[in-house]
This record gives C-alpha cells, structure tokens and sequence, in this order.
C-alpha cells in the first residue's frame, strides 16, 4: 500500500550544518497495517512523515501509494487521500470556526475538491452523528468555535476531520503527547476504534514504549536517520520493554537516552 525505497534527506547539505535526517530507508506497509514508530529525538520519525506527506522532497528515493509515485506530488494534493493528526491540538483546524464549518471545510475538500465549501442539513446530520459516537459532547456543540476546545476536544475534531472520508493513509504524529493521562487514554481508544472502523492504513510516532508495542501490529523504530528494527507477528507479541531496550542497544551500539521516552 505505501512504499518507500531508498529515502534519504539531508539539510545544509555542504555546510557545518549539514544534518543527513533520513539515511536510505526501506519501508513497506500492507493494507490496513498500524505502525507504531519509536526513537530518540532526532531519529527521524517527524521527517519521515515530512516526507511522505510532501512537506519536502527526499534527495533520493521514491515514495509510492497503492502503486502510484508521488515522490514529487505536491502536498495540497496528497492532502486528499493523507491524513494527518499533530500533537499540537491546535494544527489542523482553524480555530476562529465552529466545529460545524472545521468539519464542513474538510469534508468538502475531500469529496469536492479545495474550491467548494458548503453546508447542508444532511452534512450537519452526519457531523452530529458521527461525533456523538465519541461521547464527549460535541455534538451538542456544533456553534462552539474550535479554539475554545480543550486539548482532547480538538483532537477528537482534528481526528474526525482527517477520517470523515477515509483517507488511503493515516499519520498520527504523536497525536496524545500534550494531552493528560486520562485525556491521551481516550483519544487513543477513539484512535483505536476510528482505525478499525474504516480499517485504515496508519502510522503512529509515540515516545510511549509500552504504548509502542500494545498498539498496533506492528513497531518500527528509527535511529539517526536509519530502521534499524521492525518488528511485527509473533516477536512483537512476546516483546516485552526489557526485551525492546537490549535489541535497540543491540541494533545501535548505544543504550536509549531520551527523557521524553516513557516506558509504562
């Protein structure tokens, strides 16, 4: 479903500066895959979503969904069939709209194309519904502009938002990481219950370890610009942290320093 080969990407290329952020990377993932993706900070994981979204261009490589290059497909373009979920809960809305025109404005673009914006009682019908599944109370607040929501709140929305018409892939870039406890643990059962709804292709960056390794079917993880583990099946099922931390040592010459990585 998604392919990438050889991927590499270097910034300030031939100065002081120069950072090599992705070094030949090699990933396939099948229909309806959830990748968990781990590393430290620097890894990659962030530039490697850059990339497939079309932020910028690999020096080399391709990038190829359901059999197509898109390598050099601008990003407005891919915005069609990929989603994306930041941390921030305020990037991918516009906050000065209602729930109703964030979710109206998405839904258009995707079933019309960029230049259409319209809402209908049968539109607002499906909006209310399809948040009401989520028992937070938003459909009640259908007028409430989207920058007076909570964290959580609008991450429900941003959700919605990528997932009103199933995209061919997802990317949830550390989609809980500024969220609390019990916040983040119910973005992520609705997370869970929206990718096996639509049964959507995603890929997830989390610094939670355990979380890593019980989401999903499948972990990835990133180390100074290289997959150095991927691991899915059988493995997967019997990992534990312990088991995770030596294989990174193992892997990478180094032991996992990053005071961001949580491990329950």
């Amino acid at each position: 479903m998604l392919q990438l080969k050889q991927i590499s990407k270097t910034f300030s290329k031939g100065t002081p500066n120069e950072h090599r952020a992705l070094q030949q990377v090699n990933l396939t993932l099948k229909d309806g895959d959830f990748v968990t993706v781990v590393g430290s900070n620097g890894a990659g994981k962030s530039t490697l979503f850059n990339v497939i979204c079309g932020n910028f261009f690999p020096d080399v490589g391709t990038v190829s969904i359901d059999g197509k290059d898109i390598t050099w497909m601008p990003e407005h373009k891919r915005a069609s069939f990929i989603g994306r979920v930041f941390q921030d809960p305020m990037r991918g809305t516009a906050p000065n709209l209602t729930i109703e025109e964030n979710l109206a404005l998405a839904y258009s673009r995707s079933k019309r194309g960029p230049l259409h914006f319209a809402l209908n009682k049968k539109d607002s019908a499906f909006f209310r519904e399809s948040l009401a599944r989520y028992d937070m109370g938003l459909e009640n607040r259908m007028d409430t502009k989207v920058g007076l929501l909570s964290g959580g709140q609008r991450q429900v929305v941003t959700l919605l938002m990528c997932t009103l018409v199933p995209p061919k892939l997802l990317l949830l870039d550390e989609h809980t990481a500024a969220l609390d406890p019990a916040t983040s643990e119910k973005i992520m059962a609705i997370t869970n219950e929206i990718v096996s709804q639509h049964h959507l292709t995603t890929m997830m960056i989390t610094h939670n370890l355990n979380a890593a390794l019980q989401t999903g079917n499948r972990t990835i993880m990133m180390d100074r610009g290289q997959l150095i583990l991927d691991i899915h099946d059988k493995e997967r099922e019997t990992m534990s942290l312990n088991d995770l931390l030596e294989l990174y040592s193992s892997k990478s010459n180094q032991a996992l320093d990053n005071d961001r990585m949580l491990l329950t």
